[in-house]
């Protein structure tokens, strides 16, 4: 594994690194300092990332752990925290790990000469992790289907047709419908 500033350096190819990058950086390390895992090469779809947020944490998940929706090793739980879960799938520990929220105010105390993102991005590099963060281990609850690898069959939507795969169909008046067609959609049809 690199160091924090060097995933800082690789984050920086577009100018400073925002303060929340800094952040989720340093969380994803000690979210694999916890899991006691220093090769990240030999965990490829053996770790599994859940990210609470969809702000910095997913690009410093990505970058560090190499975790990625498309190999099913990324998860989004959009609940608007700046935590993430962190999952070993070889031994089965998991860890979750959160921001603090008394950070912020101790930092612009801290660095009180700096306008307020230096002065974030300062403490995020200065403090250490308890002043940072809180976690836990815990038992990550993942069904089959959400697992790197899963093979399941794909349905047709009843409905509009559409293929529906992992299992995430759902049920309405004995029909099998996509969560589109049963309401959940995000998009509405232009008809102009």
């Amino acid at each position: 594994m690199l160091t924090v500033s060097e995933y800082i350096d690789e984050a920086s190819t577009k100018g400073a690194p925002r303060p929340g990058i800094i952040l989720a950086i340093r969380m994803c390390v000690l979210g694999m300092k916890l899991l006691e895992i220093d090769d990240l090469s030999a965990y490829h779809k053996k770790l599994v990332a859940i990210v609470e947020t969809d702000r910095c944490l997913p690009d410093a998940v990505k970058l560090i752990t190499g975790c990625r929706l498309a190999n099913r090793t990324l998860k989004l739980k959009d609940w608007g925290k700046m935590a993430a879960s962190f999952l070993d799938l070889t031994s089965g520990r998991a860890f979750r790990v959160a921001a603090r929220e008394d950070v912020e105010p101790e930092a612009l105390r801290t660095f009180q000469t700096l306008p307020r993102e230096e002065a974030l991005s300062q403490a995020y590099l200065a403090f250490v992790d308890r002043k940072l963060f809180e976690w836990r281990p815990i038992l990550a609850k993942l069904s089959p289907e959400d697992v790197p690898g899963y093979r399941g069959k794909r349905l047709l939507c009843e409905r509009c047709r559409e293929g529906i795969g992992f299992r995430r169909e759902v049920s309405v008046d004995g029909l099998t419908l996509c969560r589109a067609c049963a309401g959940e959609a995000y998009w509405l049809p232009d008809v102009r």
